[in-house]
């Protein structure tokens, strides 16, 4: 069944994509009621990126009272919802009794119509990750070969570029084929993104060592063994936390809960460091003094280490772009949010990657997962599936 399945693939044609934009013009639809601060947040970031943005334009999703500031905005389109899933809400509740949520509405219009035509080329939302994610892949519905979506975005490292980490929080448990397919996917985002023909891929780890972590851990390694041997993906072998940071690989795969945890952290440690620097500044008229002298050195540290710059990632795997962003993100963390789908869009990032997930699922063994291959599904069914 794998071999047959990696040959219908590699001819398989992506159904329900939007093609790259016509004319310069790209279409956001905006889940403005999503997040901690909803659209207090998102209408900001929204006027600000369609400044910034003249061949962009939104669909806003959301309770019509709440975007009453946005009914007369150019090149923009009020869609209303009636619900709103909020952040502590379950997943089939935002699958099954909230079915006119913005988060929903706004996913909805990058799914192609009977004549094959989307209203969005991509969707952004700040809302519950797990029910985005159940969403999405109702809606949407993955590419062929991939089980679960995964969200992946880039974090800042010391070589003065960044490392694509994956997944961030879509995917709890996961299996050793989960984790690679997360590194076919990361890779065929780096190749698409970045321009790297062959990006080197991490799992992280304990320990560089093969034989240290979980079962699962030790499958995952196996199988990225094997697919490096098949020229499928370029496995640097196991990676460590810091190693992130270091810049070591490109990408780092690892499970949702881990990856959540290790960004949570990271920015937390970021925000941590800027008030230190800031408190010891200002202890004294002294240290005020080289606080002004130390000021544009200062500006440009904060900058870098600013984790709103990195906001939006994307949910992988899907047959439609669609964009991440943080829960608590303020308006300009939002607004990169918008800006990272405006350029995936842009780029034809959905056709890219589809494209490079094919060529590395059909160069797969069959033996790397025994019976059937990467391609079987391995997930029971799901809310998502019964809906």
């Amino acid at each position: 069944r794998g071999a047959n399945l990696r040959a219908d693939m590699s001819v398989t044609p992506l159904l329900g994509s939007v093609s790259v934009p016509i004319a310069g013009i790209v279409r956001l639809s905006v889940d403005c009621m999503g997040g901690d601060h909803g659209p207090s947040a998102t209408l900001p970031a929204c006027r600000v990126f369609l400044a910034n943005h003249p061949n962009a334009e939104l669909i806003l999703v959301g309770r019509a009272e709440a975007l009453v500031e946005a009914a007369g905005w150019a090149r923009c389109r009020v869609v209303n919802a009636t619900e709103v899933v909020e952040m502590d809400d379950a997943i089939e509740v935002a699958l099954r009794r909230k079915k006119d949520s913005s988060l929903r509405v706004a996913v909805s219009q990058v799914k192609p119509d009977a004549s094959g035509v989307a209203a969005a080329h991509a969707c952004v939302s700040a809302g519950n990750t797990g029910a985005l994610m159940a969403v999405s892949r109702y809606v949407l519905k993955t590419l062929e070969g991939i089980d679960r979506p995964a969200i992946a975005t880039v974090l800042p490292n010391e070589r003065d570029g960044g490392t694509t980490v994956l997944d961030l929080g879509a995917n709890v448990d996961c299996t050793a084929e989960h984790l690679l397919q997360f590194a076919v996917m990361g890779s065929a985002l780096v190749a698409a993104v970045e321009g790297k023909s062959n990006p080197s891929v991490g799992l992280l780890n304990i320990g560089e060592e093969a034989i240290k972590g979980s079962e699962t851990i030790k499958r995952a390694g196996e199988l990225l063994r094997m697919a490096a041997a098949s020229g499928m993906l370029n496995f640097h072998g196991n990676v460590e936390g810091n190693d992130i940071f270091k810049g070591t690989t490109d990408i780092v795969v690892c499970d949702g809960f881990v990856g959540n945890v290790a960004l949570k952290t990271s920015e937390g440690l970021a925000s941590m460091l800027s008030k230190f620097v800031k408190q010891e500044f200002t202890r004294s008229p002294f240290t005020k003094l080289a606080a002004l002298v130390a000021l544009p050195v200062l500006r440009r540290l904060q900058r870098r280490v600013d984790h709103r710059r990195y906001n939006g990632a994307a949910l992988l795997g899907l047959r439609g772009l669609v964009f991440k962003s943080h829960g608590s993100a303020d308006a300009f963390a939002f607004e990169q949010a918008l800006n990272r789908a405006y350029d995936a869009a842009r780029n034809g990032l959905l056709d890219r990657v589809h494209d490079r997930i094919l060529e590395s699922l059909a160069a797969m063994p069959v033996a790397a997962v025994p019976g059937e291959g990467i391609a079987r599904n391995t997930t029971a069914p799901d809310i998502a599936r019964s809906a």
